[in-house]
């Protein structure tokens, strides 16, 4: 069995997005987060996406993968209920350091079905 690797940087807007249509015209339930506000330290920018399938497939990335997790989990949520959501992840100054970063940093992701 393959495995296929998809390199962050290389996907754009428009990958994600059309993967995401496609997985739709297939029937599929699928949700979509965007980064909507950055501040501090943040490892990807406004406009990011994450596409999620019903399935769990997912293309794109919203934090190089550190609230991926949290991100799926609530998408999930959404497709299931509807209900779009306003995420707000942050990490203080403090805490950054704790965890061996520069500085603390905030991001919100707004996610929403498909439909």
């Amino acid at each position: 069995m393959s495995e296929t690797v998809i390199d962050l940087h290389a996907l754009n807007h428009d990958d994600v997005v059309e993967k995401a249509a496609a997985w739709r015209e297939t029937g599929k339930k699928v949700a979509l987060a965007t980064v909507i506000a950055t501040w501090g330290s943040s490892p990807r920018p406004v406009g990011s996406q994450l596409a999620v399938d019903e399935d769990g497939n997912m293309i794109g990335s919203v934090s190089g993968g550190c609230i991926e997790g949290a991100v799926v989990h609530e998408a999930q949520e959404v497709m299931s209920d509807g209900k779009p959501r306003l995420l707000d992840f942050g990490v203080s100054n403090e805490m950054a350091w704790e965890v061996g970063l520069a500085c603390g940093g905030k991001v919100e992701v707004w996610v929403e079905r498909l439909d």
